[in-house]
């Protein structure tokens, strides 16, 4: 899997265009800013994208998808806890464990609350890669105390689901750099503070 990112806004957010080969097909993850970068990007390497791939509801992380949307007539997908405070079409409403195949390979959707109701990852076992949005970052976790946030489920979601991953896995975060799980289990403190030092 190729990945090319892009930061925008006042809190440097990312999103990516994820693919296989240019001329081939992409999927957009998390536009919050700069939608005519997103384009051009995609236009030069010739790619076709089947759709926008939304980790949660968050303006930061889906800012440019309606002139996205409307460049490509593509499908916005996001997690169903998450669509009514979005407000805004979704064409495919997300479901854990669901598979979405990006030609060859699959991106696994795995429900991760905690930051938002409906907050999400994509995770390829073939690249070994997860794309967190704002669930875990390198050094700390996504804030629980926004509008539909909760402590409980990120505690869940990290015990439960993120402390499984190995060491290998490279995450791909919301914010900032990414990382692999061996750097997360060394250098995160909220996550080690949750899953404990042991880990």
């Amino acid at each position: 899997m190729k990945i090319k990112r892009f930061i925008g806004g006042v809190l440097e957010s990312n999103g990516y265009v994820i693919y296989q080969n240019e001329g081939g097909s992409c999927f957009v993850i998390d536009p919050g800013y700069n939608s005519d970068r997103f384009v051009q990007y995609i236009q030069k390497m010739d790619l076709k994208p089947e759709g926008i791939l939304l980790t949660h509801h968050h303006y930061d992380h889906t800012g440019a998808v309606k002139k996205l949307k409307n460049e490509f007539d593509c499908p916005v997908f996001l997690h169903r806890e998450d669509m009514d405070i979005y407000k805004e079409a979704v064409e495919h409403p997300l479901e854990d464990g669901e598979a979405i195949m990006l030609e060859d390979e699959e991106l696994r959707v795995i429900h991760t609350p905690g930051h938002t109701r409906g907050s999400v990852c994509f995770y390829s076992e073939k690249s070994k890669t997860v794309f967190t949005g704002d669930t875990i970052f390198n050094v700390d976790l996504g804030r629980t105390d926004l509008e539909d946030g909760c402590q409980e489920d990120m505690v869940r979601s990290c015990r439960d689901i993120i402390d499984k991953w190995s060491n290998e896995i490279y995450i791909y975060p919301g914010h900032g750099d990414g990382c692999n799980m061996k750097k997360v289990r060394r250098l995160n403190k909220e996550f080690l503070d949750i899953v404990g030092e042991e880990s």
